[in-house]
């Protein structure tokens, strides 16, 4: 397990990835960190396309708020913070495909107040 820090805006969010799941996923994420991006959103999902390239390793069709995804089919990290267009209810979230859960992100409901374009840091915690 590594703490991250993930900050959006003047905010900051404390998370984990866990390599219980996903561990090759992981172990590739925790090769590039730190990470800077542009978000992107897609419903109550933030998301951003990084520098790794990983096939499904135990993939979720549903996930839970605060849960942290890699999206394969895209690349990308996604933050699931609430329903997105595919979800009845934020008990099951439903991504846009497959992602391999690679961990949690605290207070993930503050991220409701955040939107598309802006910049994201996601770094080991100190």
């Amino acid at each position: 397990m590594a703490r991250i820090l993930v900050r959006v805006g003047d905010e900051e969010f404390e998370g984990e990835l866990t390599e219980d799941t996903a561990p090759q996923t992981v172990q590739k994420i925790l090769d590039v960190l730190p990470l800077e991006a542009t978000t992107n959103t897609w419903g109550e999902e933030i998301y951003f396309e990084i520098p790794v390239e990983m096939g499904e390793e135990n993939s979720k069709e549903t996930v839970s708020k605060g849960d942290l995804g890699y999206w394969p089919s895209g690349s990308a990290f996604c933050i699931f913070y609430g329903i997105t267009p595919m979800s009845q209810n934020e008990q099951d979230i439903v991504p846009a495909s497959p992602v391999n859960p690679i961990g949690r992100i605290e207070n993930a409901e503050a991220l409701k107040k955040h939107g598309a374009g802006e910049t994201i840091h996601v770094s080991l915690a100190e």
